[in-house]
């Protein structure tokens, strides 16, 4: 079956889109998006998605002209239209077409594209050996509203995945311009030390994630106890036992950092209860 998409109002076969060469999301990163994830056909917290790209829409002046578009359907389509049950899904939406200048007065109406894929999971024994990271020589700015958006200007991001994947690891780890901890190239980071969990603060340049909200509000509603703060690089060095989070990844525990193990090297027993308590929400949000 051909792989159908959604662009901008229509369902069509993915071999029939075209986007215009004039498209300021093309032009010059002007754009959001949102990746989520579909458990047997359903959206895991597709209203958390959707709020935060409204409210970054706002951000950058595309709220008003996203609002004739019902995005919820929209997502709920594409996943009956391609008959997915497990799926990665990838809502993106752009300034749309324009002058060659770098004018977004000039684009009349956005351009909104949801593609989704088949999902399938990483094996349970990368959970269990979890993921190697590498410090990038990149730094998150925790001063540009950028920090706080899922913006397509997505080039840092990248270049922070290529060259930890090209050193033999999984994942990157970006400083903020201060030193201090910020998060992965896709993903944000916890820790734990002295039985706390510790995660870096909105204020020190990260991704509000939708997984990491999920996070905490099950150490909350756990009674752990959870800092967000500014954290020193050698607090990540020093930990108990980390993981990293993102809506296709769930919770992934972070076992090796710079060539050395986090503690034992083994996925810290935290780690693996707060990973069966967000199975378990997943699971329950749907009945």
């Amino acid at each position: 079956m051909a792989e159908i998409i959604y662009l901008n109002g229509r369902l069509i076969p993915r071999s029939k889109a075209k986007l215009s060469p004039f498209d300021h999301g093309f032009l010059y990163g002007y754009g959001l998006f949102e990746t989520m994830r579909a458990y047997n056909g359903h959206i895991f917290r597709l209203d958390r998605h959707l709020t935060r790209l409204r409210r970054s829409a706002g951000t950058i002046g595309l709220a008003n002209k996203l609002a004739a578009f019902d995005l919820e359907a929209a997502c709920t389509k594409i996943l009956e239209a391609n008959k997915l049950k497990d799926a990665r899904l990838r809502l993106t939406v752009s300034a749309g077409e324009g002058d060659m200048t770098p004018d977004p007065s000039t684009c009349s109406s956005p351009t909104v594209l949801i593609t989704a894929q088949n999902l399938v999971p990483l094996p349970p024994g990368k959970y269990e050996s979890g993921f190697k990271a590498a410090l990038s020589s990149l730094r998150r700015n925790s001063q540009s509203p950028l920090s706080r958006l899922k913006s397509t200007c997505y080039m840092e991001n990248i270049l922070a995945r290529m060259a930890a994947r090209a050193a033999g690891c999984d994942e990157a780890i970006l400083l903020n311009e201060q030193g201090y901890l910020a998060e992965g190239s896709t993903t944000n980071i916890f820790l734990v030390s002295n039985s706390e969990l510790i995660t870096p603060s909105l204020e020190s340049g990260v991704l509000p994630g939708i997984t990491r909200e999920a996070v905490l509000e099950i150490t909350r509603a756990s009674n752990i106890k959870i800092l967000e703060r500014q954290v020193e690089l050698k607090e990540l060095i020093e930990a108990e036992e980390a993981f990293v989070t993102n809506s296709i990844l769930e919770l992934m525990p972070l076992t090796w950092f710079e060539d050395k193990s986090i503690d034992t090297g083994k996925p810290g027993q935290l780690t693996k209860e707060l990973l069966a308590a967000y199975r378990k929400l997943v699971k329950e949000a749907f009945q």
